[in-house]
Order: C-alpha cells, then sequence, then structure tokens
C-alpha cells in the first residue's frame, strides 16, 4: 500500500489537485480559525488552504513523498504547517488532545479498525470541536472517479451514524451524488458521504 501512494505522489503535478477540497472549504470557511488536525492528508491541498484562513495546522500521512509535496506547497503559499510523517497506529502517541477541528477527507480505513480509528480521533478533539468527514461510500466500488477498489475501505451512512453518534451532535449527515473534479484521480460522477459533527 505504502509503494502504491509513493507512485501516486512522486507523479507531476497534484493527484487530487491543488485547491481545498469544496466540502471542507465550506465548512471552514464558517469557522472562527483554531487548531487543526487533518491525517491523511496527501499533498496539502486542504492543510495549506486551512494554514492561509489563519489556522494552526497539523496533519500527517505515511507517504514521505506526499510529506515533502505537502510541505513543498506550503513553502510555495508561505505558509507555515506542521506535517510528519507518520501512520493512524502512532496518532494517540504523535498528537495531543486540544483540536478545535478534525477533517477525514477521504482518508479511508479498512472496516475492521474503521470505529477504534474514529474514536481515537474524537479523544483528540476538544468539546464543542467540529469533526469533518468526506468519505466514498459502498456504491462507489463499481464507479471510476475515484476512492478505494476494496469494498472493506469503503463506508454506508449507518455505519459512520455509529462511530459518532453518541458521542457528537450530527449537524449534517448525508449520502449525496455529484461530479467530482480533484485532480485527475477524483473525476467524474461519485457516491459519498459529507459530515459535519460536533463533540458533546
Amino acid at each position: 500500500m505504502l509503494e502504491f501512494w509513493q507512485q501516486r505522489y512522486s507523479e507531476e503535478g497534484y493527484a487530487y489537485g491543488d485547491r481545498p477540497n469544496v466540502f471542507f472549504k465550506q465548512v471552514l470557511d464558517g469557522l472562527e480559525p483554531g487548531k487543526i488536525l487533518l491525517p491523511a492528508e496527501g499533498e496539502g491541498r486542504n492543510s495549506v488552504y486551512a494554514a492561509l484562513k489563519g489556522w494552526q495546522v497539523d496533519a500527517y500521512d505515511f507517504s514521505e513523498q506526499a510529506v515533502e509535496k505537502a510541505l513543498e506547497f506550503a513553502d510555495k503559499h508561505q505558509v507555515s504547517i506542521n506535517y510528519i510523517q507518520s501512520s493512524h497506529s502512532e496518532l494517540m502517541n504523535r498528537f495531543k488532545q486540544d483540536y478545535d477541528a478534525i477533517a477525514l477527507i477521504y482518508a479511508h480505513v479498512p472496516n475492521d479498525i474503521r470505529e477504534s480509528f474514529h474514536r481515537q480521533l474524537l479523544t483528540l478533539l476538544k468539546p464543542g470541536g467540529y469533526f469533518m468527514m468526506e468519505a466514498f461510500t459502498t456504491e462507489q466500488i463499481t464507479r471510476s472517479s475515484g476512492g478505494p477498489k476494496d469494498i472493506n475501505m469503503l463506508y454506508t451512512l449507518d455505519q459512520v451514524r455509529s462511530d459518532f453518534e453518541k458521542l457528537c451532535q450530527l449537524n449534517l449527515l448525508e449520502a449525496v451524488t455529484e461530479v467530482l473534479d480533484e485532480g485527475k484521480y477524483h473525476v467524474g460522477e461519485a457516491h459519498f458521504i459529507r459530515m459535519l459533527a460536533v463533540k458533546k
């Protein structure tokens, strides 16, 4: 898996574009800047946008190539982000429990660790903090517009609701079909979940 991502992020240009995710931008534009965590952040399109909006940004990805490109992208825009090479398994050892927002933008994990991963992230979020997610649903498996080709790494609304509803107020949770235009690997009609939750 690491070899796949190293190869993808070594390609010329930005695999998922250099603009922030539409939903991420929409939510962030309505919040007061604070401290945000972006797991599996790839080439930095969302973390750089957050920094430009005045957020203190922590981000990680397990691909060294992704980290290098993200830091170069931040330098290009003359902003500072704390972006490290790390994996989900190191989450609790590398980050502190003081985030005002956490964003999972197409940061898929296998379903056997999905719930525990989401719960760990929630422990890092302050009460009243915002948790935003955009992720492909199981219906995306037959589409060529992006996402894992393993059904075990795609989500359903019920799974996401179950992971968050006891600890959060769900301000938004919906499955949508829209046309993606994010670089060369998220292109075309896609089916995905959007969630905005507030930690109780």
